[in-house]
C-alpha cells in the first residue's frame, strides 16, 4: 500500500535521516550543514533527500508547532472503511492541509487520522466534507482531553 515499503536505504541515507528528523539545522543552507556533519557535499545531501521524497521515504520536512498556542484545535478521527474504498478515502483525507498524519489499523475502525483546524466548527465542517466526498458517512471524532507531547525519533 505504501510506495516506500521496500525502498533500499544505504548507510548515508540512514545517516541523513537520523540527522534531519530532530536536528534539522536552522541556517540559510541547512543541507550544507548536514553535509558538513556527515562528510558529504550539499549537492549530494539535496539529491539524496529529493530521491527519498520521490520514493515516499520522506513524507514532509517541516516544523512542528504547538497548534493550541496558535489558536487551533485538533481531534483524532477514525472511520470504518471497506477495504476496496481505503485508497480513495485516504486520497480524500489527504486533500486537507490540517491532516497531520493517517494510518491503517487492524480494527473495525481501520483508518485513523489527526485533524487540526482553527475552530471546532471548522473541524466539523471538514469531517462532513470528507464524509460527503468519500461516501463514508460515519467518521468518529475523539478530541483530546489532555495533551501529551512526546519526541519520537526513529534511529536508523
Amino acid at each position: 500500500m505504501n510506495q516506500n515499503d521496500n525502498v533500499p536505504l544505504d548507510d548515508l541515507d540512514k545517516a541523513i535521516l537520523n540527522q534531519i528528523q530532530s536536528f534539522f539545522p536552522i541556517t540559510p543552507r541547512p543541507y550544507a550543514a548536514v553535509g558538513e556533519c556527515l562528510g558529504l557535499s550539499e549537492e549530494e545531501v539535496v539529491a539524496r533527500v529529493h530521491r527519498m521524497v520521490q520514493e515516499g521515504v520522506i513524507r514532509r520536512i517541516g516544523a512542528n508547532f504547538n497548534s493550541r498556542q496558535l489558536g487551533y484545535t485538533s481531534t483524532l478521527c477514525a472511520a470504518e472503511v471497506p477495504e476496496e474504498q481505503i485508497e480513495q478515502f485516504i486520497e480524500v483525507v489527504n486533500q486537507y492541509p490540517g491532516v497531520t498524519h493517517n494510518y491503517l489499523r487492524r480494527h473495525r475502525l481501520n483508518i485513523w487520522f489527526t485533524l487540526i483546524a482553527e475552530s471546532t466548527e471548522r473541524l466539523g465542517e471538514i469531517l462532513k466534507e470528507i464524509g460527503e466526498k468519500s461516501g463514508i458517512a460515519e467518521i468518529y471524532s475523539f478530541p483530546a482531553r489532555r495533551i501529551f507531547k512526546i519526541q519520537v525519533d526513529f534511529a536508523l
